[in-house]
């Protein structure tokens, strides 16, 4: 089997949850059950600067990992506009000729290379994994409005509040746009039953998903740290990517809150600042200062993880937005670590309240704050949720998984062309109605 993954960035450069996802999967796939492959992924001169040379570039020691290299990307409308890096991607997709393609996210190749991958290699089985909401929700893919606040769904008069310099006429195409690119697909695959609903509510045909959990590497657990004499649980970790959407000023405002109260707590932050905003940066130093009980120790590796995750008792998980299936909430599990989150969404789904963790309103520092400090003080808590901790799903269940979807997709007789898609759906037919109701 031939499989030719593509994913909008590489974990080398940018150590994301969907980068990690596919890269782990792709290297699954390859060293236990023998596919032969390629990664590919898009890169941009916000990741690295390019070097002479062609469209596809190393990455490394890895000859089945490669860098795509392509500009002028419109955000968007989630178009490619390099139309002579895809006239250079064309006859590479062909001549690899595989049987299955797999996008884990259309982010830097666009919905043109869906559209171009289909043409040029009829043969193959076309499968997408969505990792967030980008596909319906322009706003970065998170469903949150331009003011920081959970959007229920994309509408005409929610998206122009959120883009006013956008007409009716831009908001329509990109909604038509994405979902022809997607009637090219013969498979979308959710990780999250989360995120599945999000789409079906906006208007897609539930049928034509599979809801697939990730999977991450096994491994032995960290240690858990012996009980202090006070016998008080309190040091909490933050970990993955210091932005403003995993929410690390909620938990330096919770962590504040508690020094303020004199409540005995450590708040450790691990992951690194990589391309966020000068804006953000500073409001984040500010936070730090203002919370002495709380520090940042930088970027980590997967080789580092067991031992940060050996120095904390809870695993507090403060993104602002819905999530979808969280990295960071199956990594505390796999090292048996409660998990305290938000109550909406992908970390709901994830994490059990009053089971194998606590849950609180989301963006509420306040709140986050009495949740840890009940964490910190109430005897036999931790360890009542620490026992019902199911392990993870592991990457060997899920490449197995993959594969025989894989194989299944394979098996079945060639479709006829996908039908267009509907153009009087979601947000299209809601602008009919509003012309023919005058």
């Amino acid at each position: 089997m031939r499989v030719l993954v593509f994913c909008h960035s590489h974990p080398d450069l940018q150590p994301g949850g969907t980068e990690v996802v596919a890269r782990g999967l792709f290297r699954e796939l390859r060293d236990r059950h023998g596919v032969e492959g390629l990664f590919l992924a898009a890169v941009t001169s916000q990741h690295r600067e390019r070097r002479p040379g062609t469209l596809f570039q190393s990455t490394g020691r890895q000859p089945d990992e490669l860098l795509v290299w392509l500009s002028h990307f419109d955000r968007y409308h989630l178009a490619q506009l390099d139309t002579w890096g895809m006239a250079e991607l064309a006859p590479f997709v062909a001549n690899f000729r595989p049987d299955v393609i797999h996008f884990h996210h259309l982010l830097y190749f666009g919905l043109e290379t869906l559209d171009l991958v289909r043409r040029v290699a009829p043969q193959a089985k076309v499968v997408v994994t969505l990792h967030d909401f980008f596909a319906i929700c322009p706003q970065e893919g998170q469903l949150l409005t331009a003011d920081g606040r959970l959007c229920q769904g994309p509408t005409l008069d929610s998206c122009r509040r959120c883009f006013p310099g956008r007409g009716t006429t831009d908001l329509v195409l990109r909604e038509l746009s994405v979902r022809g690119a997607f009637s090219g697909a013969d498979l979308i695959l959710s990780p999250s039953e989360f995120l599945k609903g999000r789409f079906v509510a906006a208007g897609w045909d539930a049928a034509r998903f599979r809801v697939v959990r990730n999977g991450i590497p096994g491994g032995p657990s960290a240690p858990h740290r012996p009980l202090p004499p006070q016998g008080r649980r309190d040091r909490f970790g933050f970990f993955g990517h210091v932005n403003r959407f995993k929410g690390p000023m909620v938990a330096l405002d919770a962590s504040a809150r508690l020094s303020k109260a004199g409540v005995a707590h450590e708040l450790a932050l691990h992951g690194g600042t990589a391309y966020q905003p000068d804006e953000f940066l500073t409001d984040f130093k500010a936070a730090l200062e203002a919370a002495p009980d709380a520090r940042h120790h930088g970027l980590y590796s997967a080789e580092d993880l067991p031992q940060r995750m050996a120095g904390v008792d809870w695993v507090v998980m403060p993104s602002i937005w819905w999530e979808n299936a969280p990295l960071v909430a199956m990594e505390a599990f796999r090292h048996r670590r409660p998990v305290i989150c938000g109550n909406v969404g992908g970390m709901a789904e994830s994490v059990r309240d009053g089971v194998d963790g606590l849950h609180f309103p989301i963006g509420d520092g306040a709140a986050l704050a009495a949740t840890m400090r009940r964490a910190a003080t109430e005897p036999g808590l931790w360890e009542a949720l620490v026992a019902n901790i199911r392990p993870p799903r592991f990457l060997d269940d899920a490449a197995a998984e993959h594969l025989a979807i894989y194989r299944d997709l394979l098996a079945r007789p060639a479709a006829p062309p996908p039908a267009k898609a509907d153009p009087l759906r979601g947000a299209a037919a809601e602008e009919v109605r509003r012309v023919r109701a005058g």
